[in-house]
Order: structure tokens, then C-alpha cells, then sequence
């Protein structure tokens, strides 16, 4: 999660909302993203799809059996979605969104047994400091 919550922090350099995303796989980092929507004007390019793209260029393919995505907030639906498409192992994420969180708070993709894949979901690693990190950075823009 600390290398999830330096990207989302990297996040902040260009204005996009802090969010950061890392794909593990045997232990090893195979990708690292943040949010890049407002920096390439895509509105996919939320860490957790960049993360995935580049972890399926690595292993060579779009199945991403045996990984594990660390991202810093609850992914959305787009997001969650895309876990369950790459066949992802496993999500942890830190902060939970009440508003749009697909793993467990609005939505739970990642569990539903009508997919054809589940995955498992650990949430609240380091949630506070995900979320210091979103406060501060509305909180700035509200002023």
C-alpha cells in the first residue's frame, strides 16, 4: 500500500484526483499508476485501468490469474468490473467510497456469484491515509 498511496500522490502533480493503483504478482511489483484523467483527457484512466493494462503487457496477456491490484480507494464500478474481466485474484484497497465503491460499500462486483469470476476483496489497509489524501485535495478545490 505504500507504493499505491506515492502514486496516488504523484497524482497531485497534474491535478487528477489521488489515487494510486500497484499490481503485485508472486510478490514482485509487475505495474504501478495513478489517476491520469485529467492529464490525458481519458475518462478510463483511473489508476486501477492503467495499472491493469500495463501488468497484462507484462505477463503478455489480458488474464492476470495469480495477481493481486493494491489501490487507494475503493475501485468503481468501471474499475471493479475490470478486475473481474482480468480474472484478478485479489483487490486491497485502503479507503472506501460510499458514493461509487463497487468492492463492498455501493455495489459488490467483486463478489457477485452471477459473474463468471470472483474476487476476493480485503478493504481498510491504510484507509486513513487514502483518504487524507482525497480531503486534502477537494478540500482545495472547494476554496
Amino acid at each position: 500500500m505504500g507504493l499505491a498511496l506515492e502514486e496516488a500522490d504523484a497524482a497531485l502533480a497534474h491535478g487528477d484526483v489521488p489515487v494510486g493503483a500497484v499490481v503485485l504478482r508472486d510478490g514482485e511489483v509487475i505495474a504501478r499508476r495513478h489517476n491520469e484523467r485529467q492529464a490525458t483527457g481519458d475518462p478510463t484512466a483511473h489508476a486501477e485501468i492503467l495499472a491493469l493494462r500495463d501488468a497484462a503487457a507484462v505477463v503478455g496477456g489480458w488474464r492476470l490469474t495469480g495477481t493481486t491490484l493494491v489501490v487507494t480507494l475503493e475501485p468503481c464500478p468501471m474499475c471493479a468490473g475490470a478486475l473481474v474481466a482480468a480474472r484478478v485474484d485479489r483487490v486491497v484497497f485502503g479507503a472506501a467510497d460510499p458514493r461509487a465503491g463497487a468492492c463492498g460499500s455501493l455495489y459488490n462486483l467483486c463478489a457477485d456469484p452471477r459473474l463468471n469470476h470472483e474476487v476476493e476483496v480485503v478493504a481498510g489497509v491504510r484507509a486513513e491515509e487514502g483518504a487524507a489524501l482525497l480531503t486534502g485535495f477537494f478540500g482545495e478545490r472547494r476554496s
